[in-house]
């Protein structure tokens, strides 16, 4: 079975589209995430991920409040990430309406707190972003690498109990070039 999980990136209250992860190349496509959510939903989606850019630079929570907005609006399962990094931001996320909350710096930085948020949770509200250039893990909004191969380090933490991984491969992203096939079939082998 396969669900499509559509997913808006928010830059400044709005929905926006980069290259490559690449700030300067920030495109809005549109200017109000609820009514984007309210379009997918009417769609037939159930899922939404929902990344907070802003956040994801500033290293804290930013656009929690459009988070509180899209979910009071839409019964869908939300899943919320970017700047998640601390164990203030977890709750923040969850007390507006995240369903789930994606880390991927986090893990890399201070895992001690990634694997407290997976114990105090549980797993099926965790996600772990491995979003990768090159085959290692970015960290702070894409703008820094890390030593961590992909591979070996989502296994890390399917040793953690994780359950859910999200990976974006930097750089095809935003490119419509198409999935990074590969590297998917990378993991999928691998677990």
């Amino acid at each position: 079975m396969t669900t499509i999980i559509p997913a808006i990136d928010i830059i400044d209250g709005k929905c926006v589209r980069l290259t490559k992860g690449d700030y300067e190349s920030s495109r809005v496509y549109a200017d109000d995430p609820v009514d984007m959510a309210l379009r997918f939903r009417d769609c037939g989606c159930t899922r939404l991920h929902v990344v907070d850019l802003d956040g994801a630079r500033s290293q804290h929570i930013v656009n929690y409040r459009t988070l509180e907005r899209i979910a009071s609006s839409t019964d869908m399962i939300i899943d919320f990430g970017g700047g998640i990094k601390s164990d203030e931001d977890a709750k923040i996320a969850f007390e507006s309406g995240a369903s789930m909350i994606t880390g991927g710096s986090i893990a890399v930085k201070d895992p001690a707190i990634f694997t407290g948020w997976l114990n105090r949770y549980g797993n099926e509200h965790i996600i772990l972003g491995a979003d990768a250039r090159n085959g290692k893990i970015a960290t702070v909004g894409w703008l820094d690498e890390s030593e961590h191969d992909i591979v070996p380090f989502i296994g890390s933490y399917v040793e953690k109990g994780i359950r859910y991984v999200i990976s974006t491969d930097i750089n095809v992203d935003g490119t419509l070039n198409g999935p990074s096939i590969e590297l998917y079939k990378n993991i999928l082998t691998a677990f």
